[in-house]
């Protein structure tokens, strides 16, 4: 007898191959039949008119903290999610020594804008060493599958100390015992080894990520001890200011190790054309046989802001930042007078700095989300454009917007890869032959993006939605949102609906998946406030053979583990 079987669903197997009607047995955790099933199972899920497809495999989350409190990682598992890798851009938490933890959380707090109170309050540091933080992860209940790479800014702190955070240039002796730390992780099950190179990471201090210095050969030293042990990726982000010496190095960290290596790839307004000159130099690496590749979203990086938020458009004008700590309701109250509203307006903006100065000023990037969000709006519903066709200023319609719903309106804006004013840029980056679909950064960024709903884009508006351009095949996006993603990491067991595979498997509603606005809520530990967004049409998300969740909630099945890399 079977543990399960879908039946009668539209399968889509994770392969990139045409769909197919049939049916999903599984038994121990694993599919055990394709096809067409007579069998007698335990539980039978008809699944007639909806598409099935293998779990998503997101291999970029910052999960860190997080997971050792919440057994849902949740916004993930709203979107069909079943397996998360964390452990990206150099930051987490271990390796770690008892008198480093404030400045490793002020360090993910500062980089990915997770409430240090939060993680002061959730975190409960059962490890120093990162095969200790592995044990300590498998202890935990978790709903979904769990897999970490060891981070370079833990790594350099545990190491050199002061001297590490503080952008010092390691010795040999340093480099040799960061490259023992790193492979010894990486043979206890991390999943591969993960720096920062950008300006954008700062701690919460202002301070440059520690791993943003550090010479070429600590990088290539550390990636060669990967390569000696004939396991793990490599990943990382960089501004490549200098693109050939910065491209140099990643390319050098593959080559000479023989690992796999994914590179951010995002185009930005004030350098529109480096992130083409890094994917033609990822597929002149690849022609010489150096597998390298970039990691792309499937839609703008956007900045949500708003009065619940991170920043809104006035958030560093001086008559809002003598209210910016009152209660959401008692800025909404003063912010409802119009002698409030006169004065602000009249104010010019404190600067911070030219990203910030941007994302809070740039009102022809600036529009309403929307119910359900819509990320692929035409430059006409800018607040610039539609000020333009009004007797109002943009600033005006930037104001009256972010109060409506009582204050809880979110404003969105397309930082990155938008600046055709639609996706026609993200749908090359999608188009490349060596790039996989990632940085959705789930988990992280709590007041200001709310990107772990990538792959719920992936499949909606690229095989459905979209009317700006180019759809891409349905069985293309489940495709790389599963084994595509599972096999550049070597997870080798999942991401596919065929026997032998691990059952987790996702039921949708094709027809009414649907993603929502995110909103604002305060469920972190001490109360902390992170952005939160849902989508319809997820009827079922199996894990390991058991329904995880119905209609994104959660069953109460703790069917979830740590995953170890052994390859």
């Amino acid at each position: 007898m079977y543990d399960l079987i879908i039946k009668n669903g539209l399968i889509y197997d994770g392969t990139g191959s045409d769909p197919f009607e049939g049916d999903v047995a599984v038994l121990n955790e694993k599919i055990v039949e394709v096809g067409h099933i007579n069998g007698e199972s335990k539980k039978v899920i008809d699944a007639k008119g909806k598409i099935v497809t293998p779990g998503f495999v997101d291999i970029h989350t910052h999960y860190d903290g997080q997971v050792t409190w919440d057994p849902y990682l949740r916004p993930s598992t709203y979107h069909g999610v079943t397996t998360v890798v964390m452990g990206n851009c150099g930051v987490g938490f271990s390796p770690c020594k008892p008198d480093q933890r404030n400045w490793l959380i002020g360090l993910m707090e500062g980089v990915e804008d997770i409430p240090g109170t939060a993680l002061h309050e959730g975190i409960d540091w059962e490890w120093e060493s990162f095969p200790e933080y592995l044990d300590a992860l498998e202890k935990k209940p978790l709903a979904i599958d769990v897999g970490t790479q060891i981070p370079h800014g833990a790594v350099r702190a545990y190491v050199m100390g002061e001297r590490g955070i503080n952008h010092e240039e390691a010795s040999q002796e340093e480099i040799e015992k960061m490259k023992q730390i790193v492979q010894e992780a990486v043979q206890a099950g991390a999943y591969g080894f993960s720096t920062s190179r950008t300006e954008k990471h700062n701690d919460v201090n202002g301070n440059l990520t520690p791993s943003i210095t550090a010479h070429k050969k600590e990088l290539v030293e550390i990636a060669k001890s990967l390569g000696e042990i004939n396991q793990g990726v490599l990943q990382g982000i960089s501004d490549f200011y200098d693109f050939d010496s910065e491209f140099d190095i990643f390319r050098s960290m593959s080559q000479e190790s023989g690992r796999p290596i994914s590179i951010t790839v995002e185009q930005q307004d004030a350098r529109p054309e480096w992130w083409m000159q890094l994917l033609d130099g990822i597929e002149e690496a690849q022609s010489e046989g150096i597998d390298m590749y970039g990691q792309v979203p499937p839609r703008a990086t956007g900045i949500l802001m708003g009065l619940t938020a991170t920043l809104n458009p006035f958030r560093f004008h001086p008559s809002y930042m003598e209210i910016a700590d009152h209660p959401l309701e008692k800025r909404v109250e003063i912010m409802n007078t119009l002698d409030f509203k006169n004065k602000l307006l009249s104010e010019e903006s404190v600067s911070i700095n030219p990203l910030v100065d941007e994302i809070v000023s740039s009102y022809r990037k600036m529009f309403k989300l929307g119910e359900p969000a819509n990320y692929e709006p035409d430059p006409k519903d800018s607040f610039l454009s539609l000020a333009e066709r009004s007797n109002m200023t943009a600033q005006e319609i930037a104001y009256d917007a972010m109060l409506e719903k009582d204050g809880k309106a979110l404003i969105y804006h397309p930082l990155f890869n938008y600046q055709t004013g639609d996706l026609s840029l993200v749908e090359k980056m999608l188009k490349h032959p060596y790039t996989i679909s990632g940085l959705g950064d789930a988990g992280a960024h709590c007041g200001a993006i709310s990107d772990a709903s990538f792959p719920t884009t992936l499949v909606q508006h690229w095989s459905r939605d979209r009317d700006r351009g180019d759809k891409l095949p349905l069985e293309t996006v489940i495709k790389m949102q599963t084994s595509e993603t599972a096999n550049l990491l070597g997870i080798k067991d999942r991401g596919i609906i065929q026997e032998g595979y691990k059952a987790d498997i996702n039921i949708i509603d094709y027809e009414g998946l649907t993603l929502h606005e995110p909103e604002i809520i305060n469920d972190l530990p001490a109360g902390g406030r992170r952005l939160v967004q849902k989508a319809s049409g997820y009827d079922y998300t199996i894990v390991s053979g058991e329904v995880a969740f119905v209609k994104g909630e959660a069953t109460g099945a703790l069917n979830g583990r740590l995953i170890r890399n052994s390859h």
